[in-house]
């Protein structure tokens, strides 16, 4: 299973505090771990959302929006993808994550849709092509 693994932002991540390098230090020696057991696909850090946009969609129409937005509570500072057996494994790695933020912060684990997820809606076609678009990905994102 792969999961999703969100650190929330907080004030001082939208305000652009950057992390100390204690935490820096402490977050490399994690990421190396995860990376050890097999776990961490992938996993970067989000600048403030003063720097993003939404794209709100409705029927054929799109509005953009500028950030900054107001519910920091709601917003992602950054990510990890991780590969874990079970949603408790991935609990159990978070457990052992340093604080990602100075004070209070909040972590959230959401698994990925897998192909045998989607059912008989996902065809062959539709795995084939999904099959394709990956691979072309990966080789345009060349060795990390």
């Amino acid at each position: 299973m792969r999961f999703m693994v969100m650190i929330k932002a907080t004030a001082d991540s939208e305000a652009g505090v950057m992390p100390s390098q204690e935490l820096l230090t402490a977050m490399g020696n994690y990421n190396e771990e995860l990376v050890k057991a097999g776990i961490m696909q992938a996993g970067e850090g989000l600048h403030p959302s003063s720097k993003g946009a939404r794209v709100h969609f409705s029927g054929k129409e799109r509005r953009v929006t500028d950030g900054p937005f107001a519910e920091t509570k709601e917003l992602v500072a950054g990510f990890w993808l991780w590969k874990c057996a079970s949603l408790q494994e991935a609990v159990d790695w978070v457990k052992r994550c340093p604080n990602p933020m100075p004070g209070d912060s909040e972590v959230e684990i959401r698994q990925i849709f897998e192909a045998e997820d989607f059912g008989a809606e996902f065809t062959p076609e539709l795995r084939a092509q999904e099959a394709r678009v990956s691979e072309q990905a990966k080789k345009q994102s060349g060795p990390a």
